[in-house]
C-alpha cells in the first residue's frame, strides 16, 4: 500500500519515527511529507533513513513530477501525525500553502488524522469545529489520548501512541495487503458500509454525585467496533460509560444516559446500513433529579426512589427504519438471566418478537459472568427464522463472528445491483 505521513510541528513529531517504522516493516510504501515546523523537532535526514524515500516539503522540488498532484492521487491512504492545531485549521478550510496541504487536497483516498496538542487548543471551538468539518467530509480524526503533555500538564490532547495509529489507519484502509488485490486481500465484506454500534452502560442521575447504572464495561461493544473496522466499515461508535478506551478509528459520540443514547442513535441510523445496539441500557430511570445533593439527616426515613421507564431505544429503531423504508440491518443485545417464569433462550426469544430487530444477541449473565470479563458466550436468534448460532471464545471472537453474521445477513438482504 501507498502511504502518505504527514509529520505536523509538534514535539509529538518524534513519536512518529516509532510510526513509520510499523509501516514500512509491514511492507507500506511510505512518502514522509513534514511541515517546515516539524523540520524543527525531526530532520530530513531521520525520515529518509527510515523510509528509505527522499523527503521533501516543497511544491517547487521534482516540479517535473508535479508532486503537488501525484502524490495525493496516488495515496492508497494519508496519515496526518501529530497533527496540530494549524494543520487540522489549514485542512479543513482548504488551505495549499506547502507540499503537504496541497497534497491534502488532492487526496482519492481515506485521510486520517492524529491529533496532538494542549488541552485548550485541542477544547478550543474553532479547533472542534474545524474537526467536525473534517468528519463531515468522510475524513478521519481520532481523538487524541489522554495523559501527560508538555510541561506538567496533563488532559486530553496527547499523541496517541504509534501503535494505535497503525491499527487505526490499516483498518481505515480496509486492511487491504501492501503487496494488493492481486494476493487475494481485498476490501473487506463490509467495505463502503457505514456501521453504527453502542457500547457501554448508561448512568441515569439521582443527584449531581449519585446514579443508577450497570455492571457493563463496554468490552464487548470496542471488540465489535474493532472487527467492524477491520471488515472495511465506517463505524459510529455511541459511547456510554466504559471501562476501557474506545478503539481508534471511529467517529466517538460520547453518551451519558438512555435519553441521550436514544437522541445520538436515531439520529446515527439515519444513514447507516447497519445498528448494533450493544449498549446496556437502562429499563428505568429516577422520576425526579435533585439539583443538589440528597443529604443523610437523623431522625428522618430514607428517602424513596420512584422511578419511570426509560424509552426502548431498539423497538424505536426498528419503528423508524420501517417506517422509512430503509435497506438497514439492525442488531440488537440481550443480557439475560433465568427465573421461574423461563429460561434464557425462552426470555429472549420474546424479546426478538416484541423488539422485531433482524438479529438479537443472546448473554447469560450474572455475577463473574460476562459483564467486565475478557471472554463470552452468546447466542445469535434470527428475527427471519434461521437456526440460532452459537459464538464463545475471546470478546474479539465473539465480535468477529457477529459482524461475519451481519455481513452475510445484509448481501442476502439487500444484494448488490
Amino acid at each position: 500500500m501507498r502511504i502518505v505521513l504527514g509529520v505536523g510541528g509538534g514535539i509529538a513529531a518524534y513519536k512518529v519515527a516509532s510510526l513509520l517504522r510499523l509501516f514500512t516493516e509491514a511492507g507500506h510504501q511510505v512518502t514522509v511529507i513534514p511541515t517546515e515546523s516539524a523540520l524543527r523537532f525531526v530532520g530530513v535526514a531521520t525520515w529518509e533513513a527510515l523510509s528509505g524515500n527522499p523527503v521533501s516539503n516543497s511544491v517547487f522540488d521534482d516540479v517535473e513530477k508535479v508532486n503537488h498532484v501525484r502524490l495525493g492521487h496516488e495515496a492508497d491512504l494519508i496519515v496526518i501525525a501529530p497533527a496540530t492545531a494549524d494543520l487540522l485549521a489549514k485542512a479543513a478550510t482548504g488551505q495549499a500553502g506547502d507540499l503537504l496541504t496541497n497534497t491534502l487536497l488532492m487526496a482519492h483516498g481515506p485521510v486520517l488524522f492524529a491529533p496532538a496538542m494542549h488541552t485548550e487548543m485541542w477544547q478550543h471551538a474553532a479547533t472542534q469545529a474545524n474537526v467536525a468539518t473534517l468528519r463531515s467530509r468522510g475524513v478521519t480524526v481520532l481523538d487524541p489520548a489522554v495523559g501527560r503533555l508538555t510541561g506538567a500538564d496533563s488532559g486530553p490532547g496527547r499523541l496517541p501512541e504509534p501503535d494505535v495509529i497503525f491499527e487505526a489507519a490499516i483498518a481505515l484502509a480496509g486492511s487491504r495487503s501492501p503487496v494488493g488485490p492481486a494476493d487475494g486481500a481485498g476490501p473487506g465484506p463490509l467495505a463502503g458500509k457505514v456501521v453504527t454500534i453502542s457500547a457501554g452502560g448508561t448512568r441515569e442521575a439521582l443527584d449531581p454525585v449519585r446514579f443508577l447504572g450497570n455492571r457493563s464495561s463496554g468490552k464487548q461493544g470496542a471488540a465489535l467496533a474493532s472487527a467492524a473496522l477491520a471488515a472495511g466499515a465506517t463505524v459510529r461508535f455511541l459511547a456510554a460509560h466504559m471501562d476501557i478506551e474506545p478503539p481508534a478509528g471511529v467517529e466517538l459520540v460520547r453518551v451519558e444516559s438512555a435519553l441521550e443514547l436514544r437522541e445520538a442513535a436515531l439520529k446515527a441510523a439515519v444513514d447507516s446500513d447497519v445498528v448494533i445496539m450493544a449498549a446496556a441500557v437502562a429499563d428505568f430511570r429516577p422520576a425526579d433529579v435533585s439539583d443538589t445533593k440528597i443529604k443523610k439527616v437523623d431522625g428522618e426515613e430514607a428517602p424513596v426512589v420512584r422511578l419511570v421507564r426509560n424509552p426502548d431505544i431498539l423497538q424505536e429503531l426498528v419503528e423508524a427504519r420501517n417506517a422509512a423504508d430503509r435497506q438497514q440491518l439492525i442488531i440488537g443485545f440481550a443480557a439475560e438471566t433465568g427465573d421461574a417464569h423461563g429460561d434464557v433462550l425462552q426470555h429472549a426469544t420474546a424479546k426478538l418478537k416484541r423488539k422485531r430487530c433482524d438479529l438479537l444477541v443472546v448473554n447469560h449473565v450474572g455475577v463473574g459472568k460476562v459483564f467486565g470479563q475478557d471472554d463470552n458466550s452468546v447466542v445469535i436468534l434470527s428475527g427471519h427464522g434461521a437456526e440460532p448460532q452459537t459464538a464463545s471464545g475471546s470478546k474479539a471472537d465473539v465480535a468477529a463472528a457477529v459482524v461475519d453474521r451481519a455481513a452475510v445477513e445484509l448481501s442476502a438482504a439487500f444484494p448488490a445491483p
